[in-house]
């Protein structure tokens, strides 16, 4: 497995992901990595003919979750390769189909993306999960829920609170799929602080149902077929954009 670091920058991480993914798994295309100075750069990864892409900035590249943050993106590329459904189905195909002849709030449209990426996200820790220790990624999913939560105001009168930053509705969707990764792969018990933060997650998001969410991830097939794959994207986007909406009237 060929990792190029183009930028200078730290190369450890990556390199040390390279060697743990390498105990179990392998990429055909070589892997370049690009450090950028935006600290708000999220981590990602695009696919050509001939190489993969890791784009992440220097503040994550230098963090104490650098090795895991590649490591998962190795795997995302495992996944394009492998061509796995989750990987290989085009989110807007499965918008068109699930909400066509509705109107749907912008805000939750660019929800549903990020919901298609969790579904993704879980077939790629999958593999993460197999072959590295699971205690920073519960670190990592704890602080930023705790984050979320906090960037919540509370209207300490009315008993309810005012959306910031966070949006309590996709907030609560993190939510379950952050407990449906660790039940998926039994990595925390019942009293571990991230089901507390995730009921309060879902208070704040009365017309989401945690347990809905969570089941759909949690219960996402270890090796679909397209059509079974597109049906449940569809299915997870209509509970979303349209059943939520429906039970907030």
């Amino acid at each position: 497995m060929d990792v190029r670091v183009q930028s200078v920058g730290p190369t450890e991480p990556f390199r040390s992901a390279r060697d743990l993914f390498e105990t179990e798994y392998d990429l055909d295309r070589p892997v370049e990595v690009h450090v950028r100075e935006d600290p708000d750069e999220r981590t990602w990864t695009n696919h050509e003919d001939d190489h993969h892409n890791l784009f992440i900035s220097r503040q994550a590249a230098t963090s104490a979750m650098a090795r895991e943050l590649a490591l998962h993106e190795y795997a995302h590329m495992h996944r394009n390769e492998q061509g796995h459904p989750s990987h290989t189905q085009s989110t807007e195909e499965v918008l068109y189909l699930a909400l066509s002849g509705r109107s749907v709030e912008r805000r939750k449209l660019a929800h549903c993306y990020q919901i298609a990426n969790h579904m993704k996200d879980i077939y790629a820790d999958d593999i993460t999960l197999s072959v590295a220790p699971a205690d920073k990624l519960i670190s990592f999913l704890e602080s930023g829920l705790a984050a979320a939560l906090a960037d919540q105001p509370v209207d300490r009168t009315g008993g309810t609170r005012w959306t910031s930053a966070a949006d309590p509705e996709i907030t609560a969707v993190n939510a379950a799929f952050a407990l449906a990764l660790v039940e998926r792969h039994d990595l925390i018990g019942r009293e571990h602080r991230l089901y507390d933060l995730a009921h309060a997650a879902a208070a704040d998001a009365p017309a989401i149902s945690l347990d809905t969410f969570k089941h759909y991830f949690r219960s996402l097939a270890r090796d679909p077929g397209e059509s079974e794959y597109r049906k449940t994207l569809v299915d997870v986007t209509r509970e979303y954009a349209i059943d939520t909406g429906q039970a907030a009237d």
